[in-house]
């Protein structure tokens, strides 16, 4: 068994290591044989991805300090980019509720994945049947809608019904694409955890027995398209989130180091979870903040 360096592919035989032993490689990264992915060191970190619902807000009242968290990290320079799965308004509206949390974000840092559902659906000339939150009507305006061929999944709340999800059902059984702007299975609501959009794409899925194509974490693409924004590597980067598959989990996958925080919709049985590891684990995104500039001053 091979392990390979992600940012000069040099390999290593990992028959050579003890398991649990770091490798130093001659380019300078710090690679964890146990874990599988990179350990922070100062002079990776050149990019930092955040989620926004759960890490800079829990419904309608803001983390404490992740304003002025934020308002540090800008000032060091490091470039900062914001994903979110959130399908209950437009990136619009997203911002004007951060602004007025007291949040300074320059709108075009926000990639949402109803921004990328409608690119897609635009490339590929696709009529959507629209299983989405009336709040996010505006997204898609101007769209061609008669006889969809295609059917689009958010977190539409109460729009889930019998009658709408029997309509998206016919419409994939006669060879209409399922697309999902995420696959979240809960968030954390102002009254307690929620279902999200996951379990309906999931039933969905199962009943058309069609796969869906997921347009937000965490599918690479992605992610990919913030990095690029940014124009920094994947290995460069880390993420900051409070979902242990979606945010975590989604940017290891491309080698993106991954902070979990301990707000949200996170739970305390997530740090003990048998597939994904963090590599670094914070009460919010105050400490996640700190940490970051700690090794980023290091340099």
């Amino acid at each position: 068994m091979a392990i390979t360096c992600p940012r000069c592919g040099r390999q290593y035989d990992a028959t050579l290591f003890q398991f649990g032993q770091q490798v130093v490689c001659e380019c300078g990264i710090t690679v964890d044989l146990s874990q599988g992915h990179l350990l922070m060191t100062p002079s990776d970190i050149e990019g930092v991805l955040i989620d926004i619902a759960g890490v800079l807000h829990v419904g309608e009242a803001s983390v404490p300090g992740a304003a002025a968290a934020l308002t540090r990290l800008s000032a060091a320079d490091v470039p900062v980019r914001f994903l979110t799965n959130t399908t209950r308004a437009t990136r619009q509206q997203l911002l004007t509720k951060l602004q007025r949390l007291g949040f300074e974000i320059n709108g075009e840092s926000i990639f949402s994945a109803p921004i990328a559902a409608r690119k897609y659906l635009e490339q590929h000339d696709l009529r959507p049947y629209l299983l989405i939150h009336p709040a996010l009507q505006e997204e898609f305006e101007n769209l061609a809608t008669d006889q969809p061929n295609a059917v689009v999944v958010g977190d539409a709340a109460d729009v889930f019904t019998y009658r709408t999800l029997n309509a998206a059902f016919r419409i994939l059984m006669n060879g209409g694409a399922l697309i999902s702007m995420g696959s979240n299975r809960y968030f954390r609501d102002q009254d307690g955890l929620s279902l999200d959009m996951g379990p309906f794409v999931e039933a969905l899925r199962y009943a058309a027995q069609t796969e869906p194509v997921v347009l937000g974490k965490p599918s690479p693409a992605f992610f990919q398209e913030a990095l690029n924004d940014m124009g920094v590597p994947a290995t460069r980067a880390i993420m900051i989130g409070d979902d242990l598959e979606n945010d975590v989990g989604g940017a290891q996958a491309l080698t993106i180091r991954g902070i979990l925080v301990r707000t949200g919709k996170y739970r305390p049985e997530d740090e003990n979870d048998a597939a994904i590891k963090p590599d670094s684990i914070v009460d919010d995104v105050t400490q996640a903040v700190d940490e970051i500039l700690a090794a980023v001053a290091k340099t």
